[in-house]
């Protein structure tokens, strides 16, 4: 069963609550991947660890249930097992790699940013201006290449965790911007779902105008404010 919006109508974010059982869907049909992106199929075990997460993260949010712990070993169980610390550096300097080369175009052209952070992860951008219309959660068609290209290079490397970020500028009210931001990182989030990234990977937010980039005294400060983040960070295994 796919998920993936047909390619002549937009992309938009579900509400949050209708999320999970459309990742379970996904998982259903999806694969995990070795410590090195090697795809194979999920195991029973694995599959309703992973559907367990997928459901457990709609009672979590009404019900506050879920400790870090359990979100932690559910997420090792998607994705197959943790990655073995001494490989991890080697493992997302690969992953930013791949991605620098595979949006090669896009970077020059400043619609993408890919970034190192500490403790191995990994950040990817993108700007509004390019991924969406003003004042729209409907990502723009000419940008699906875009993230497609971003899904496979995240559904190769599959031992990390994904959390989206969305942020606006100041334009507007408080109580708007952080709307809109929730729902363009929902948008994202749906997508990444329909191109078969495992659910208990994903997570989003919206941060409204609250952790701005550049100053919003100028239009070039605030398209950058305006803008979507991917967090990578490698899911690794307890040495303790």
């Amino acid at each position: 069963m796919s998920l993936r919006t047909p390619r002549r109508g937009p992309v938009t974010a579900l509400p949050r609550m209708a999320l999970p059982a459309a990742a379970i869907a996904v998982v259903l049909a999806g694969c995990a991947t070795d410590e090195f992106g090697n795809r194979r199929p999920l195991t029973e075990t694995e599959a309703g660890i992973a559907i367990g997460s997928a459901a457990g993260a709609a009672t979590g949010a009404l019900l506050g249930s879920r400790t870090a712990d359990a979100g932690k070993g559910a997420l090792i169980g998607a994705v197959g097992g943790a990655i073995a610390g001494g490989l991890v550096g080697n493992y997302m300097e690969q992953q930013r790699r791949d991605f620098e080369r595979v949006l090669a175009g896009e970077i020059a052209r400043g619609d993408i940013r890919v970034e190192a952070l500490p403790e191995d992860r990994l950040r990817v951008s993108m700007t509004s201006s390019t991924a969406f219309d003003v004042d729209s959660t409907e990502i723009k068609p000419g940008f699906y290449s875009t993230l497609d290209k971003i899904a496979a290079v995240v559904n190769k490397y599959g031992k990390t965790r994904l959390d989206i970020a969305g942020h606006t500028d100041d334009t507007g009210s408080e109580a708007y911007n952080q709307q809109l931001s929730e729902r363009r990182a929902a948008a994202v989030e749906l997508y990444l779902l329909a191109e078969q990234v495992i659910p208990a990977r994903l997570g989003s937010a919206g941060y409204g105008e609250l952790q701005p980039v550049a100053s919003n005294a100028t239009q070039y400060g605030r398209t950058l404010n305006r803008r979507v983040e991917v967090t990578i960070t490698p899911v690794v295994a307890d040495t303790g």
